[in-house]
């Protein structure tokens, strides 16, 4: 069960109209803080964003499935279940002893899912997956958020970037 803190900040973001994936990125978050804690492992730092993920749609984020990632099957299962007035998925929650079985397997996993550079090497790879556009929408969308202060610390920090390739080139 995700922490009251977090689905209160995710409400706040929701009421702020800000998008579902944002509103989803504090219980990922969470799940980070967990790993890091050694509440659980993850195998990888996408399994780690996939169990935030779940949280947030159990929380009612209305997070959509990634677009040709689901199966012809379970789509036709969605839909027969939205027909039938079901939550997509399987109904009610697992057994006590599934659930038990879950957690102590991601008990031993590792906790370098979600080190730095594990986090690091996933938003790289994230990233280039996507357009040369969309990085540039992004990016323009990040500058209309900032405000003039924020603008200001990221000229710095591209600034320093700069810097430091050219000194390691």
């Amino acid at each position: 069960m995700p922490e009251e803190e977090v689905v209160q900040r995710a409400r706040q973001d929701a009421q702020q109209g800000k998008s579902p994936s944002t509103q989803a990125g504090e219980f990922v978050r969470e799940e980070m803080h967990h790993i890091r804690e050694g509440k659980h492992g993850a195998r990888s730092p996408q399994q780690a964003i996939a169990i935030g993920l779940s949280k947030a749609r159990r929380a009612g984020v209305k997070l959509p499935p990634k677009r040709g990632k689901t199966s012809a099957r379970s789509r036709a299962q969605a839909q027969r279940d939205l027909r039938k007035g079901r939550k997509s998925g399987r109904s009610g929650r697992p057994s006590k002893k599934r659930s038990r079985a879950i957690f102590r397997a991601l008990k031993r996993e590792g906790h370098s899912a979600a080190s730095r550079a594990n986090l690091s090497r996933q938003a790289r790879r994230a990233a280039q997956r996507r357009s040369r556009r969309a990085r540039h929408q992004a990016a323009m969308s990040a500058i209309r958020t900032k405000g003039a202060t924020g603008l200001r610390r990221a000229a710095r920090k591209a600034a320093r970037t700069r810097a430091r390739h050219r000194k390691a080139a």
